[in-house]
């Protein structure tokens, strides 16, 4: 006679689905051990190299800064061609140097900005320009001199169309009413000189609502009326 089949529990069902589950786990790794391993290695060097570089990055946005503050005085004194060439005979570092060996750091974008300012002052206006697109700012008040920067450049070598919207731009950045104004101002005179005087016009009408107790908003209706000839 036969026996009646014994009735499988639930909890023997989770058992066995456990135990199948771990079999086949089991199984895959012994058949891929090699790459998991690998694998395994691969993650762990990348999270190590992670770490290493990430102290590197530290490591050179400190060298950054402490270099920096060693030119500044330089370049302070308004001697701009050694602030970018630096003083190797009192051991300084010049500004060029710095964002070559520590560029992507903040001190190291902070240097950036000094070096194009640098260039600036000494009238290489194209190699001012390169430098200020290059670097980068995370404080807005050094961005929007970054930006007020490029802008300038494009002024100098004749680009006023750039130059009106990079100072239009450098204005959204501003933290303070008075530099704001001035940016807007700078635009508006640029977007004149690049023949675009409804668009200067305009520039000049915002600075009058927005801005109307700063010198450029008193002035607004002078421009307005001389660009409105």
């Amino acid at each position: 006679m036969l026996k009646p089949k014994k009735k499988i529990s639930k909890r023997e069902l989770k058992q066995d689905s456990l135990l199948t589950t771990y079999v086949q786990v089991t199984s895959f790794y012994e058949q891929y051990k090699k790459q998991i391993s690998i694998g395994v290695t691969a993650v762990a060097v990348v999270i190590i190299a992670l770490v290493i570089f990430l102290k590197n990055r530290a490591d050179s946005n400190e060298q950054a800064l402490t270099q920096l503050a060693a030119v500044h005085g330089v370049y302070d004194a308004g001697q701009y061609q050694q602030a970018i060439d630096g003083v190797p005979a009192q051991n300084i570092r010049g500004l060029k140097e710095i964002v070559d060996n520590h560029g992507g750091t903040r001190g190291g974008d902070l240097a950036g900005f000094y070096l194009a300012d640098s260039y600036f002052q000494l009238g290489k206006y194209a190699e001012a320009l390169e430098a200020f697109e290059s670097c980068s700012a995370s404080e807005a008040l050094v961005e929007s001199s970054r930006l007020a920067g490029i802008a300038a450049c494009h002024e100098a070598l004749g680009h006023y169309a750039d130059a009106a919207r990079a100072f239009e731009k450098s204005a959204g950045e501003d933290v303070t009413d008075g530099t704001a104004a001035e940016h807007l101002n700078d635009a508006a005179r640029n977007f004149a000189l690049a023949g675009d005087k409804e668009r200067a016009i305009d520039i000049l009408k915002r600075i009058k609502k927005n801005y109307p107790t700063t010198t450029y908003g008193r002035e607004a209706d002078r421009f307005i009326a001389q660009l409105s000839v």
